[in-house]
């Protein structure tokens, strides 16, 4: 009887052994596999970003207002910021001071200039327009000792497809400061049309007009736009340096509204980016969202001009702004 009950104990405990070493196997196991990809997990977060060299913002996030390192991950570029390690606060006086510095390189340096140029704009009616795309020329006013030189512009239309064709020259001392406009189509291209560039035509869908396109007039826009924040307690502003865009290497300040101004106006943006390319002295791009209308969204874009392939002192002439001009195809009459 004693064997026996024996037997059936070491039976039992045999049983008992082939069913939980497995179990404690595999769960030893998965401990292991558990901790190698918490192990690969905190490499992954403690490694910096890359940095992105398209240089392209393609969709703002929604800005944080919980402080100056929330600014600098929050709404405007989808670029990650995380290798550059030199992010700088600044004030909005330095930001002025930057761009004071600008036109005043301007006012030595530049007399002329090519770029591809690229806007988009929310009108009146909220609607966010198409983006267009404009070939540029442009002489400054600049280009005299006394800054006074009469303003041309000469622009061809690339997008959206309704405008492709489209050719537009303006000069206060052209045409009577009209524009000369030729449009593409059969009817429409037989003849030159000339508009008044502040009239309701030539304004329609704009919300600057012919006047104050161009590198110059964004720089000075901006310092009248800084001028009425200077006291604002309520901004936060970035600066990551080595920035790439388009091919170069440039400044990118970042300006974040904490709060809605008490008195509503125009120019009530949550957040604002500028490229400022340094070397050249150029604001290269200017873009500004407004406020979501409901927590959590993507702040709306409001307004955005960039400047790309910008060339510099090209030597442009009268022939450049001239409807005579062969190369362009203008009518006779």
């Amino acid at each position: 009887m004693l064997f026996s009950f024996s037997f059936l104990v070491i039976g039992f405990l045999k049983r008992i052994l082939l069913i939980t070493v497995p179990i404690i196997l595999a769960t030893v196991a998965l401990l292991l596999v558990r901790s190698r990809n918490l192990d690969a997990r905190t490499t992954t977060i403690s490694s910096p970003a890359p940095i992105s060299t398209s240089g392209v913002v393609e969709s703002p996030r929604s800005a944080s207002v919980a402080g100056a390192s929330g600014a600098i991950a929050s709404a405007g570029a989808s670029e990650a910021l995380g290798s550059h390690r030199d992010i700088q606060v600044l004030t909005m006086a330095q930001v002025i001071d930057r761009a004071k510095a600008v036109r005043e390189s301007m006012s030595e340096n530049l007399s002329d200039y090519t770029a591809r140029f690229v806007k988009q704009e929310r009108g009146d009616t909220g609607e966010l327009g198409e983006e267009t795309v404009i070939r540029l020329k442009v002489q400054t006013r600049l280009r005299n000792s006394s800054d006074d030189a009469p303003m041309r512009v000469f622009l061809r239309f690339e997008a959206p497809q309704s405008q492709a064709g489209r050719k537009v020259i303006w000069g206060s001392d052209l045409y009577d400061g009209k524009m000369a406009v030729h449009e593409t189509g059969m009817l429409l291209g037989l003849k030159t049309i000339y508009l008044d560039p502040n009239g309701m035509i030539a304004m329609q869908g704009q919300k600057h007009p012919v006047s104050e396109i161009g590198l110059v007039k964004l720089v000075e826009k901006l310092i009248e736009r800084g001028g009425e924040d200077i006291d604002d307690p309520d901004l936060q502003i970035t600066l990551t340096p080595n920035y790439e865009f388009d091919g170069r290497q440039v400044e990118f300040l970042r300006v974040v509204r904490t709060k809605r101004k008490e008195k509503k106006t125009d120019d009530d943006y949550q957040t604002a980016e500028i490229f400022l390319d340094v070397d050249r002295q150029l604001i290269l791009r200017y873009r500004s969202f407004g406020w979501p209308t409901i927590d959590g969204e993507e702040p709306p874009l409001l307004e955005s001009y960039t400047y790309e392939n910008v060339e510099l002192n090209v030597g442009l002439t009268d022939t450049d702004f001239d409807v005579t001009n062969p190369e362009y195809g203008y009518p006779a009459f």
